[in-house]
């Protein structure tokens, strides 16, 4: 069950440490009674460079995590932007974890489709086609690192799961401009948030996000039960506010986790006074920014 507004902070010298160690703050959050089809998302937004996936550590960190609470399936979900799944898995070393682990491993993009309600670029409603192994899924986890993004700012746990888990030919019509991201995540978010978001920040991206970024040696993770509060502390952390990011800002708006630094619980072994850092925006930030709509509750 989800604890609201609870989220662990980690630093450490350690990637895979720092991912284990944040999942240990916060195991009495992570309920996974009766759960039977688990599945784990990295974020393989393109099968090259390495800096733009999920390291394979981070992703060792977690299922170890669950290896330990007795939990025997897990399914490998990928949904790569460009590439295939098979070229990520290869890529970045994926295939001995697979093996080890006996992973399932779905390519999101080729899957059964079910329909969800969204917004084109006039604003106007259209469906998506999202993958059904993502939505029927009974304990999502999002793995991945904090970046800055072309069009919504920043990307983090929400981010990996609502365009990877679109439909090959779906994901470029979640964008639309400005606006219509920002909306269609806080719409995507009711159907695939995940259960437990684990972001790992030992290495970060900054600039041209969320492929051609530059690196962030930060050495730090972060996991929650609430997706919101880990992507809010992250955002945070990297220098917006979530004020700025408007699909965060909606989530928090229509109550879907906690926004709100005040209000989270932060534990573990850092502060984030000490881990903040101005992350240098995407080029086309002064753009992005502009994602507010007149009388918004009309299309939320």
């Amino acid at each position: 069950m989800m604890t609201k507004g609870r989220v662990a902070l980690i630093r450490g010298d350690d990637r895979y440490g720092n991912v284990r160690q944040a999942l240990e703050a916060i195991a009495d959050d992570i309920d996974l009674e009766g759960v039977q089809r688990i599945t784990i998302k990295p974020n393989f937004v393109s099968v090259r460079p390495a800096l733009s996936a999920t390291h394979r550590d981070a992703v060792r960190a977690a299922l170890d995590f669950l290896r330990e609470r007795g939990v025997g399936h897990i399914t490998l979900i990928l949904g790569p932007a460009s590439g295939s799944a098979q070229q990520g898995i290869e890529n970045y070393g994926y295939r001995p974890l697979i093996e080890d682990y006996g992973l399932d491993i779905v390519d999101l993009n080729n899957d059964d489709a079910v329909e969800v309600d969204a917004l084109d670029h006039r604003l106007a409603p259209m469906r998506l086609r999202v993958a059904r192994t993502m939505v029927e899924s009974d304990y999502r986890i999002s793995v991945g690192p904090p970046k800055t993004h072309v069009l919504a700012i920043v990307t983090m746990s929400l981010k990996n799961m609502a365009v990877g888990g679109l439909l090959r030919g779906e994901k470029s019509r979640i964008h639309g401009r400005t606006p219509t991201i920002h909306l269609n995540l806080y719409k995507m978010a009711r159907h695939v948030a995940p259960h437990l978001a684990v972001i790992d920040g030992f290495q970060a991206m900054e600039g041209d996000g969320p492929v051609d970024g530059d690196p962030v040696d930060w050495r730090m993770a972060i996991a929650s039960s609430d997706f919101l509060a880990a992507d809010a502390l992250a955002a945070e952390l990297m220098g917006f506010p979530l004020e700025q990011v408007g699909y965060l800002y909606y989530c928090h708006l229509k109550g879907l986790g906690e926004g709100d630094l005040q209000r989270m619980q932060i534990v573990g072994n850092a502060k984030p006074e000490e881990l903040r850092r101005r992350f240098k925006p995407h080029r086309t930030i002064q753009q992005q920014l502009q994602w507010q709509v007149p009388d918004v509750e009309r299309y939320l």
